[in-house]
């Protein structure tokens, strides 16, 4: 059985919870911010060290004004509401992205998480927050030539330390609810050995029922990296 220790989600179909349930679409997204609360807490107490989960992606600006303001605070009230239980749970906290396009206050926000949790030890929360995987690897490619990095001794473990995901470990399993079975841009350099798993419950319905069928279908599967199974 391979270890899992990581896993990362993109939690999708919040905006369809609310339609089905005729309730404003931003109603969606707050269930969805209390659902990945609780998914933190079932994932420690499986025994899982890391989860990552894509909150905003860079796509996501094209959205209407109103939802883009609202996933805003939702990010502002986070950043204020958890930070004293996530120090008292010794939760590290990385947010991950592009933060020159966030608000000062965002920005400060996130510099205070970060290093409030830092020492932390009981596990790590990695948000995805203004993310896409190709600006990702745009950006780090950018770096690189600025940097004047010679390409014949570039290797894949110096080009990773430029991406906004080098502080993340590679996810062992990749969640994305919904039912849409695609990536969309999310973590196309470190989910390259991911397993997949694709729920069809919405986001806010996915429950520790749910979790415990995606560990099983990891749990089942064999992990080769490449080579054959006396290699992995």
């Amino acid at each position: 059985m391979s270890e899992l220790n990581h896993i990362a989600f993109i939690p999708d179909g919040n905006r369809r919870w609310a339609r089905q349930r005729g309730l404003p679409t931003l109603e969606g997204h707050r269930a969805g911010y209390d659902r990945f609360r609780d998914v933190l807490d079932w994932c420690l107490a499986r025994g899982v060290t890391e989860v990552s989960a894509w909150a905003f992606s860079t796509e996501n600006w094209k959205r209407t004004k109103e939802e883009v303001g609202y996933l805003m605070r939702l990010m502002e009230k986070m950043l204020i509401d958890e930070l004293e239980e996530l120090v008292k749970r010794d939760v590290r906290v990385q947010i991950i992205g592009r933060r020159e396009d966030l608000s000062e206050k965002l920005q400060k926000g996130i510099t205070t998480l970060e290093e409030k949790t830092r020492a932390a030890t009981a596990g790590t929360m990695n948000i995805l927050f203004n993310y896409g995987g190709r600006p990702d690897i745009l950006q780090a490619t950018q770096m690189c030539l600025r940097d004047g990095i010679d390409p014949e001794v570039l290797d894949e473990e110096t080009f990773a330390s430029y991406l906004w995901t080098g502080r993340m470990s590679e996810p062992d399993l990749t969640v994305r609810t919904s039912g849409e079975q695609r990536l969309s841009g999310f973590l196309p350099w470190k989910a390259t050995y991911s397993e997949y798993y694709f729920p069809t419950c919405a986001w806010p319905d996915f429950d520790e029922q749910e979790l415990e069928a995606a560990i099983d279908s990891f749990n089942g599967r064999e992990r080769r990296f490449g080579g054959d199974s006396k290699q992995a």
